[in-house]
């Protein structure tokens, strides 16, 4: 039997990723993941700033492929 994280454990694991530069962006993800009840589990201003903070920590931008025509450009 595997282990599946709870929501809120989820969206400290997706803050500390890199992948999410929101509180936004982490109820997308996990809605995507298919979570369910997530406004109900990130309530609150305190754990939205915790997240909020995590976020710009560790956020990383993702890089953009530059094609072929763009580099002689």
């Amino acid at each position: 039997m595997t282990h599946r994280p709870t929501t809120l454990e989820r969206a400290y694991e997706l803050a500390r990723e890199g992948r999410c530069r929101t509180v936004s962006d982490i109820k997308q993800a996990l809605s995507s993941e298919g979570f369910d009840r997530i406004q109900d589990s990130l309530y609150g201003p305190t754990l939205s700033a915790a997240l909020r903070k995590l976020c710009q920590e560790h956020y990383v931008a993702p890089v953009e492929q530059i094609s072929p025509s763009q580099e002689a450009g």
